[in-house]
């Protein structure tokens, strides 16, 4: 009885360690190339091991993507609720920014990385938008007393399209965001947010 229970505690940190593994895998590599051998050799594990949490290394992509989606929209109702109300939300979205940029072979995986992948990907990537720009509205609510739910429904989907793009610039780091440097690329990003939550600002 002790046993399983200590073998029980064991699993939750193993199944992570296959995740952020295949997720460093499949950052630099296009998913449908890793193989769960080559998940199991980075996680410095065997196959069997990998399997024994897994049904299949899309599993595995699965899980890792709905874990960062989680981590990210947890992330933003965090910054939402530490929102000074009738402030820019520029602040809000370089702090999102940053984050990601922490979390950057996730977020590789998820924006860029896992696109066309299957529809299970496509499914959660889709769930997340919906989370996010839910969450987006309730920022502009928030930063605009007078703002419209119309209103706020459309500045959400222009921040909501910023976010994604920015994000995808920083991770693969593209011309724009090397000829800009890390530094003025957020501030310029920032810059863009309040213009699009407040344009007669």
């Amino acid at each position: 009885m002790t046993t399983s229970g200590s073998r029980a505690a064991h699993r939750p940190s193993r199944k992570q360690w296959v995740i952020e593994a295949a997720t460093e895998l499949f950052a630099t590599q296009p998913p449908d190339e890793v193989t769960v051998a080559d998940i199991a050799a980075r996680a410095e594990m065997t196959s069997a091991a990998v399997y024994y949490h897994f049904s299949s290394k899309d599993q595995v992509l699965a899980e890792g993507m709905r874990a960062f989606a989680t981590a990210l929209r947890e992330q933003l109702q965090a910054l939402t609720e530490a929102h000074e109300p009738g402030t820019d939300v520029g602040a809000a979205v370089t702090s999102l920014l940053s984050w990601l940029g922490e979390h950057r072979s996730a977020a590789t995986v998820f924006f860029v990385s896992s696109a066309g992948m299957s529809q299970e990907a496509e499914a959660l990537r889709q769930e997340s938008r919906t989370e996010l720009l839910a969450e987006l509205v309730r920022l502009i609510h928030k930063a605009r007393a007078s703002v419209s739910d119309a209103e706020a429904a459309v500045i959400g989907l222009g921040l909501l399209a910023l976010l994604e793009t920015a994000a995808i610039s920083q991770v693969r780091g593209d011309d724009v965001y090397r000829s800009l440097g890390h530094r003025s690329f957020v501030r310029e990003v920032g810059a863009l947010a309040e213009r699009i939550a407040d344009p007669a600002g």
